[in-house]
């Protein structure tokens, strides 16, 4: 069970993080705001309290694995990989320049600690479960980990990986869906309906469980809650803010990828450096 003292570091962690994703985007450059600050509190938890990981050698074969299939939001893994040190912290400020290796997506041959190509949504489960898979081939005890936006779920390759990693009997997957209500341009259920979202899962087969994704430590109960899970997978649904931590972007699908002025981008910047201090205290 975590302590106080380790969820009030986490919370600070987290609150750095949107910081530094919002310094890395910066004004006047289309970028996705919207869904990296919701994820930022959940991908915060994976590494920074969750997953057996070495920044110093991200290549471990006994490494936890991390696949962010909602590719859009890899500036909040950025954040992390950098702060853990697996390259430069001053590298963040060349997201999505020409021949940088921190592209609008991830690309694992270009950027160290990336373990999956994503962006074309609906992928990134089918990957983790080749890798959870390659866990019990290779006789390795590592955890798979794969993030999901919930628009992400209107695709039906999904599903077919969902049932897929039930078959196989998958205890070392955990998924986690971000569940912020918003995809590009509206409500996610304006496309499909979704709910009941936690039986559709449970009915498949998966073991279901349902948190606030910006309560810190029920994120961490939950990613242990996952660990007793051994002949199943685990599905943790976050209900999350999309643009989470900024005022004028919580809860609008306009900010899902979309530029921000300069005066836009100060007062962000302000608020996020405001929330910083008062974790601090």
């Amino acid at each position: 069970m975590t302590s106080q003292s380790q969820i009030n570091a986490l919370r600070r962690q987290a609150a750095e993080m949107r910081w530094r994703i919002v310094c890395m985007m910066g004004p006047n450059k289309a970028h996705h705001f919207g869904g990296s600050l919701s994820a930022a509190d959940i991908v915060t938890a994976l590494y920074f309290y969750k997953m057996r990981y070495d920044a110093a050698n991200p290549k471990w074969p006994d490494r936890d694995r991390f696949v962010m299939s909602k590719g859009h939001s890899v500036p909040a893994q950025y954040a992390a990989l950098a702060k853990l040190g697996v390259f430069p912290l001053e590298e963040l400020a060349t997201l999505k320049y020409l021949g940088s290796r921190l592209q609008g997506h991830p690309a694992m041959h270009y950027t160290p600690g990336i373990e999956a190509c994503t962006g074309a949504l609906g992928e990134g489960l089918s990957f983790a479960n080749g890798v959870a898979l390659a866990a019990r081939v290779m006789e390795r005890s590592y955890r798979v980990y794969c993030l999901l936006g919930d628009g992400e779920l209107h695709e039906g390759q999904v599903w077919e990986a969902a049932m897929t990693s039930v078959k196989q009997c998958l205890g070392n997957l955990v998924a986690i869906i971000d569940r912020n209500r918003l995809k590009a341009m509206d409500a996610t259920e304006c496309g499909k309906i979704l709910e009941p979202l936690a039986p559709r899962w449970a009915s498949i087969g998966w073991a279901v469980k349902e948190v606030d994704g910006h309560d810190m430590a029920a994120l961490c109960d939950a990613l242990d809650w996952a660990d007793g899970q051994v002949n199943q997978p685990s599905m943790i649904i976050a209900h999350t803010v999309k643009g989470k931590g900024v005022s004028f972007m919580a809860g609008q699908a306009g900010f899902h990828n979309a530029p921000i002025t300069e005066e836009q981008y100060r007062q962000a910047v302000a608020e996020l450096e405001l929330a910083l201090k008062e974790q601090a205290q």
